[in-house]
């Protein structure tokens, strides 16, 4: 018996089955192919994570991409993977130990990096699992992890090499803390935002007694305690008589210089700027340039810090009521002891930029450590010239801007963290030699001085170089977690080794990316691409933008505008979901993204599975067991509607391939839903079921081979955006007539996306037939319009009058069962040009005019009546709505999207009244041309 669809569309009963099926017929693995090779890397999501609506948007373009490809005979792979995440992994395991009450530095380093290895076992690879769901055709035999062996063989290997090189180097430096994560933080890991604070004046009093010192304004009075000098600026003429002089530090009595920089702004607070090398990054340059001393009054965890202010092992009296206070309870200690000495001369409301860690939101510090950085001019060279030069193509190319200004100012690039969780540091310190370095950090670990001497290598020396010693400690750091990211397009592909994938698939064809990570993790695989393969890692970067919701505002818990990809995809289907995320992306634009969407789209999928149901339901036996429905007919042999469809569908792959290989993903979407919904769905069908019943010439046998190639053809042009129900439909299309199609290499099984994409056939092109339909379209749409206006009943069927030249009218007759069947006419009539009947709605398509005489067909003063009364209930409603939005209060209080919709609602009133107007005075024409005949 044929197979059938069953009468609904279960996406439920369909999804798991055919992605179970594709992976294991091996489809997702690269075969042999003459046309050529198409390779991504996916963007490693953290283990920690669980699939929003980022990853699923970054992911289906990415799967579009892919299955476009693999259908137009690409070899194609994607590898997938995760990244290890370190501090957001550490942080995860951390809480669970601190559940257990327990903390890492109880359960000590090993024992902790196993926990995390367990949690990574059982936990970390949940969002593969959710990508899957998706329908990513990742070739999963190929799964990569950041810190599986071979990543960690490459990661080791690309340190060594970067400080064989030169491009490598240890030094004490001002760094951004997180205190909570207890690690240096590279400048684009920290996230600022604005907030409110307070500009505190600080008396510093003369020493000398000559003066009475300064007034200096500061947004961290809590530092002062590591002040060690005032900056004024030299042009300044308020402070000339104190440049030179020296002043006391409150509280600490310490003296301390006034000197004289034209940095300073003087016009900011008092225009005397209290100078703390080891708490501030511009501070920090002052004081090399004057060789002031930097004293770091924080410990790891921002406490106050007793040894920074111990002398001769004593410390001084002063320190007793701030010895070891969180920075934040000092300041407020500080400024109480300041009002009490009378040194708080003022305190002023101030905005200011504060810096949070991007994963904890911890306010991070500014602290003074010794910590592992990249030479990064020498690498950032380079990759501005594979952009310039079009190497590697940034789209959209305002991105470009971007990528230039921040890698022409680039800095060097702090490559330590002080946690646990990622590679450690391949570089070893002599005990023997080397002892006198060790600091302990607190964390059962420790750290090492600015003079360490570090021995880098691939694994443990067995002997220093230096004294013989055998006896050595690792570096306690790991590295950054976008180091090994930065090397993930090549290490996937086995790197450090020759392997045949690194020469099949290296560089890699595109990389599909948000722009939030253009610095963090693009422009550093571009700089270590060249460096270690000497080519760039692809060559082409796609840059979507952000989904947030249909307002535009960024998604959040908190504001209740999360859209759960997971949840929408249970609930309407991931087809719909994934065809809705293409078709509203737009090159540059961020995407507004609201469920209703996602449901409208839903009803496309069942439009396409409904209009598939028909179509078998239509063919003969001998119809269905056509192997190439649409290679045996003859364009000669066709009627008008079927060269038409067979042009538009020509017409639609064009498109569909063009804005495909421009990644205009939402144009790609667009072309292929306006053919399928509006042209095949919603008139060929019609038309067809004329051919099919002998009411229009033509052999209704060309109809159904048509209709059969055409659906099989939107199958293939479907699948990249729509997988599972094209797989589903192509599947039982595909049996009906006992199998077909190509095998994939390897495999006896088959499948929609291994069959060839479909490509415009010139032969097939027929503009003429486009045109007349096109013509036979709006003549009918223009009936129907007229039929609305007037609430005709859809029931009843009406005369039709057309009045034009005779050439038109000679096609419209030749057509005329189309336009009775699909415009609902008893009969139609033809009048010379120039001809009017009175009392008859009147529509002009081209040259063309349409009449309907209505009046045995409707009781005008009836209708007329019911318009009237319909027209005083929306004014009504109108005005309600007027009348709340000129109310101030309603506009002060509501909140914005209340206010949105009230103003959308007044606006479809207004429409509606429009409409109704014109079907009234349309009504009044009639009655006006009817009495005058």
């Amino acid at each position: 018996m044929a197979k059938e669809l069953e009468k609904a569309y279960s996406h439920r009963d369909i999804e798991g089955k055919w992605y179970a099926s594709w992976v294991e017929s091996g489809f997702f693995q690269p075969f042999p192919s003459a046309k050529g090779r198409f390779s991504m890397v996916i963007p490693p999501p953290n283990v920690t994570g669980s699939l929003h609506i980022g990853h699923a948007l970054n992911n289906t373009l990415q799967d579009i991409l892919c299955r476009y490809k693999r259908m137009d005979g690409c070899s194609v792979l994607w590898v997938p993977g995760t990244d290890h995440a370190g501090i957001a992994t550490q942080n995860v395991v951390e809480r669970q130990l601190a559940e257990e009450g327990l903390s890492r530095t109880q359960l000590g380093r090993a024992k902790f990096v196993e926990r995390v290895w367990a949690w990574r076992e059982q936990s970390g690879r949940t969002i593969l699992r959710q990508l899957r769901a998706l329908g990513a055709s990742c070739d999963w035999s190929r799964e990569r992890f950041t810190m599986d062996e071979g990543l960690s063989l490459a990661v080791r290997e690309a340190f060594v090499k970067l400080w064989e090189d030169g491009l490598l180097y240890r030094a004490e430096r001002l760094i951004n803390w997180c205190p909570r994560c207890k690690t240096a933080l590279a400048d684009i890991e920290v996230v600022h935002e604005e907030v409110a604070g307070h500009l505190w004046h600080i008396r510093y009093p003369s020493v000398d007694a000559a003066s009475d010192g300064v007034i200096v304004a500061t947004t961290r009075p809590e530092t002062m305690l590591g002040d060690t000098a005032v900056a004024v600026h030299p042009e300044d003429q308020r402070y000339h008589g104190i440049i030179g002089k020296r002043v006391r530090l409150p509280i600490v009595g310490r003296e301390i210089p006034v000197i004289a920089d034209s940095f300073v702004d003087p016009t900011f607070g008092t225009g005397a700027l209290k100078i703390t090398p080891g708490h501030d990054f511009n501070d920090f340059e002052i004081g090399e340039k004057y060789g002031l001393q930097k004293i770091s009054i924080f410990d790891e965890g921002a406490r106050i810090r007793p040894s920074a202010f111990t002398e001769n092992g004593q410390e001084p009296a002063w320190l007793s009521g701030y010895r070891l206070k969180d920075r934040f309870e000092a300041r407020s200690l500080i400024i109480e002891e300041l009002k009490e000495k009378g040194l708080l001369e003022k305190v002023e409301a101030y905005r200011l930029s504060l810096g949070r860690c991007y994963r904890c939101q911890t306010v991070v510090e500014p602290y003074l450590t010794p910590q592992w950085y990249v030479r990064i001019k020498p690498l950032a060279g380079p990759a501005i010239d594979a952009v310039r030069e079009g190497r590697v193509r940034i789209i959209p190319e305002g991105w470009a801007n971007s990528y230039f200004a921040w890698m022409e100012n680039i800095k060097d690039w702090c490559i330590s963290r002080q946690i646990w969780w990622g590679h450690q540091i391949p570089a070893w310190y002599c005990v023997d030699c080397d002892s006198g370095h060790l600091i302990e950090s607190g964390q059962g670990d420790f750290m090492l001085s600015k003079e360490a001497r570090p021995i880098v290598a691939r694994q443990q020396p067995e002997k220093c170089a230096r004294c013989g010693g055998n006896r050595f400690i690792r570096d306690p750091d790991v590295l950054d977690t976008w180091f090994s990211s930065a090397l993930w397009p090549f290490s996937t592909l086995g790197w450090p080794s020759a392997t045949e994938d690194l020469k099949a698939f290296y560089p890699t064809s595109v990389l599909v990316t948000s722009f939030d990570i253009l610095f963090f993790w693009v422009a550093r695989m571009i700089m270590m691409g060249l460096k270690f393969m000497g080519e760039v890692p692809f060559r082409d970067v796609y840059i979507h933008a952000l989904v947030r919701d249909q307002e535009g505002q960024k998604m959040s818990k908190s504001k209740g505008n999360v859209i759960d990809p997971l949840e929408v995809m249970e609930r309407y289907g991931t087809d719909a979901f994934r065809f809705t995320l293409a078709a509203l992306t737009a090159v540059g634009r961020d995407v507004k993204l609201a469920e209703e969407r996602i449901s409208g789209y839903q009803n496309f999928v069942n439009k396409l599975w409904n209009a598939t149901r028909f179509v078998l339901l239509n063919l003969s036996e001998e119809a269905r067991s056509e192997p190439e429905p649409l290679g045996s007919l003859q364009q000669e042999s066709l009627n008008l509607a079927d060269r038409w469809i067979l042009s538009r569908l020509v017409a639609a792959a064009g498109e569909a391939r063009e804005a495909i290989e421009a990644y205009r993903f939402n144009e790609f979407a667009h072309h292929l839903y306006q053919f399928v919904w509006h042209e095949f769905c919603d008139w060929y069908i019609e038309m067809s079921k004329l051919s099919l019943n002998g009411m229009v010439p033509g052999d209704p046998k060309n109809t159904q081979k048509l209709l059969k190639g055409i659906v099989e053809k939107i199958a293939l042009l479907l699948h990249p955006l729509m997988p599972f129900v094209t797989e589903e439909i192509w599947q039982t299309l595909s049996g009906i007539q006992g199998g077909r199609g190509e095998a994939a290499p390897g495999s006896d099984k088959r499948s929609v996306m291994v069959q060839p994409y479909p490509r415009p056939e010139p032969g097939w092109r027929n503009p003429e037939a486009e045109r007349n339909v096109g013509f036979l379209i709006e003549i009918i749409r223009a009936i129907r319009n007229l039929r609305s206006e007037m609430n005709c009943p859809p029931s009843k069927q009406v005369k039709v009058i057309l009045s034009g030249p005779e050439t038109t009218l000679a096609f419209v007759r030749a057509q005329e069962p189309y336009v009775k069947v699909l415009a609902r006419a008893a009969s139609v009539e033809y009048l010379s040009d120039g001809e009017r009947p009175k009392g008859a709605a009147t529509a002009v398509v081209q040259n063309t005019e349409i009449y309907l005489p209505f009046g045995d067909m409707i009781d005008l003063d009836e209708e007329k009546a019911r318009l009237s009364k319909e027209v005083r209930k929306v004014e009504e409603k109108l005005s309600r709505v007027q009348t709340k939005l000129a109310n101030r209060q309603f506009l002060d209080k509501a909140r914005e999207e209340v206010i949105r919709k009230e103003r959308e609602k007044a606006e479809q009133f207004r429409e509606k009244i429009t409409t109704l107007t014109r079907s009234l005075e349309r009504i009044r024409e009639i009655q006006r041309t009817g009495d005058d005949s």
